[in-house]
């Protein structure tokens, strides 16, 4: 098999791969295709897509994927109107497309031919922007240049759109994804995405943010939305409009720029920049690195909400509107708040052997998110906490961290993640037992490599699959952790020999679901929760030496079928209501939490690491008792 790192790299700090040899019982697992810079028209970029996405991760060989055919929504697209670029070495086949970003340019210039085309991106900084980013620019010009932006133009944006999103068909691959999709509208352009985007939720509804240069906007549109905009020389409609979609409640001015933020949600804000001199170039520079790169989308709602009547409708991602969360992207490397980026290779944990289909294999990727004072090692000894970070079926570590809110946690709170990757030994065998060995071993080595750790507060957390693989690690070794945060997670009973561990020791653990998650999770008839989910209370009320729930009563407690000592309800991100119980021990100290999130479905949503964090925060392990303590300030 053809190996080949990125030849993009964003930096000698985000990659720092290590050399050890590999065997052939090593998962070597590749977050990126191996893939040369294309600029296409989209016509192109339709025909070629299969190939691509039935090529493996490398590009080498054939997946076990039978059908990625291109998107048949594009097969009457207007033809000579759309350009694509797709940058080098692109997020591969896996879920970690999900990290690619994706560019719309919609411009009432026209292009003689492709150069032409490629050069105006060139000029607006876009094509370097993007290679830094790694991902795609989609260039769109109107149907009829003669007549401008209009209802055709509408017709192909659902069918770009449709394929872009659509997560069974070749695009999706090609240069499609959905978390960070930005759209600039320049002139004309710009109108047309205020009067024909901007209205319609299922379109706003996907997009991270919007820069708008020059343009107007009729004053009977509505945005349908909350979406973050940089505005250029605006109409007052625009401006107005905008901000009441965000719900700005605001008003700051940083240097040309009027910013309207609201404040309890500043991710959402209009900022508006006025001048006689338009320098495109600065201006997409200051709109990606100001604006864009702060917010993503997140799909968590029931498919087809808002497009029951279209065309294409009910296939993956068609969820919108998406949820609108913050993001602290990784730059070269790193966060803007010094959280660096690391991806480690090696045979460590060798040991921990996975037998799948008569191969061994083990764990010999993981991902190591490091506040910059454990990088150049300022931080004192013991003082930074590490939180193992376990991720979904099908989910990439990387963009598992991303989506579920733990970089944003770890930006805001500076502690370090480390994420290995472990999908085929968790999915292709029945012997669990070296699942559990290898994912504590991993925060053990995180321990050792690095001296600024906490070893009093490691924690463990995970979604899905990696939420029972929480329970994997959390069962196999209590005495390491001193939380642990599983996240719709299917049960993990034990062996003996583990369980009998918690004769002599705690551990507190927070479960978090939603109403709509996986069968068994939640019972939406009895609006309670699953069979599930109360055997886990039960679980976690038994390793703390807890009164176990004898009988779960849905008519006096809704949603849970018990009290709790402590009920707290909010809302999430301004949209979700949220529930969370707590259930104290004989000295008062919460030690298991079921924490319940209504309208969500199945999906990583980045207010699960805010939960999971303002639990696991509270406690430690004495390293010489074992004991927990908790810490209700901290």
């Amino acid at each position: 098999m053809k190996k080949r790192f990125f030849s993009l790299m964003l930096a000698l700090s985000m990659i720092l791969s290590l050399t050890t040899s590999m065997d052939t019982f090593a998962l070597n697992y590749q977050q990126r295709a191996v893939n040369e810079a294309t600029f296409e028209t989209l016509e192109d970029a339709h025909a070629n897509s299969e190939a691509f996405a039935l090529s493996s991760r490398l590009g080498a060989t054939p997946t076990t994927a039978t059908s990625f055919p291109p998107h048949p929504a594009l097969d009457d697209y207007p033809e000579g109107t759309t350009y694509v670029y797709r940058s080098e070495n692109l997020y591969g086949r896996t879920e970690a497309i999900r990290m690619n970003t994706n560019l719309l340019v919609y411009t009432d210039e026209t292009f003689e031919d492709k150069d032409a085309a490629y050069a105006y991106l060139e000029s607006l900084g876009l094509i370097d922007i993007i290679a830094q980013a790694t991902g795609s620019i989609t260039l769109v010009t109107p149907v009829n240049p003669a007549a401008g932006f209009g209802d055709a133009d509408q017709a192909a944006y659902y069918k770009l759109q449709t394929a872009m999103f659509s997560s069974e068909y070749a695009e999706f691959a090609y240069f499609g994804g959905f978390g960070f999709r930005y759209v600039i509208g320049i002139g004309e352009g710009a109108t047309f995405l205020n009067n024909y985007v901007a209205s319609n939720v299922d379109y706003v509804g996907r997009n991270a943010a919007m820069l708008l240069v020059g343009g107007s906007m009729q004053s009977i549109r509505e945005v349908a939305a909350p979406v973050p905009v940089y505005l250029v020389n605006p109409g007052a409609v625009a401006r107005e409009h905008y901000g009441k979609a965000n719900g700005v409640n605001a008003y700051k001015t940083t240097g040309a720029l009027e910013v309207d933020f609201n404040q309890e949600l500043p991710v959402r804000q209009v900022v508006s920049l006025y001048t006689d001199d338009v320098d495109l170039k600065q201006i997409v520079q200051d709109a990606y690195y100001g604006l864009f790169i702060k917010s993503m989308r997140i799909p968590c709602l029931f498919q087809g909400l808002y497009s029951a009547s279209t065309p294409y409708k009910g296939y993956n991602y068609d969820e919108a509107p998406y949820s609108l969360c913050e993001r602290h992207a990784i730059i070269d490397g790193k966060t803007a708040e010094g959280i660096y980026l690391f991806e480690r290779r090696g045979d460590q944990f060798k040991d921990y052997v996975f037998p799948r289909n008569d191969i061994d294999e083990y764990i010999d990727t993981w991902y190591e998110f490091l506040p910059e004072e454990v990088v150049n090692h300022t931080a004192p000894a013991g003082s930074v906490p590490l939180v193992l970070a376990l991720h979904g079926n099908g989910d990439d570590p990387v963009q598992f961290v991303d989506n579920n809110g733990w970089l944003n946690m770890a930006c805001e709170n500076r502690f370090a993640i480390v994420a290995p990757y472990f999908q085929l030994l968790f999915t292709m065998t029945l012997d669990r037992i070296p699942l559990c060995k290898a994912a504590c071993a991993v925060a053990h080595y995180m321990l050792e490599e690095y001296p600024e750790l906490d070893p009093s507060r490691v924690y463990v957390a995970g979604y899905s699959m990696g939420g029972c693989a929480t329970l994997h690690a959390a069962i196999e070794e209590p005495g390491l952790f001193a939380a642990a945060a599983p996240m719709s997670a299917t049960p993990y009973d034990g062996t003996e020999e583990q369980l009998a561990q918690f004769e002599t020791l705690d551990l507190p653990f927070m479960f978090t679901n939603s109403t709509f998650d996986l069968g068994g999770a939640y019972n939406t008839p009895a609006a309670m929760y699953g069979s599930r989910v109360l055997s886990f209370i039960n679980l976690f009320l038994g390793f703390n030496e807890m009164p176990v729930i004898e009988e779960f009563d849905a008519d006096n407690y809704p949603l849970s079928g018990f009290a709790g000592d402590l009920y707290v309800r909010k809302t999430l991100n301004g949209e979700f209501v949220n529930h969370t119980w707590y259930l104290n021990n004989e000295d008062g100290i919460p030690m298991v939490a079921m924490s319940t999130t209504e309208g969500l479905v199945h999906m990583l949503y980045p207010e699960y690491g805010k939960l999971g964090w303002n639990f696991v925060k509270h406690y430690s392990r004495d390293q010489e008792t074992g004991e927990i303590i908790y810490d209700p300030y901290a």
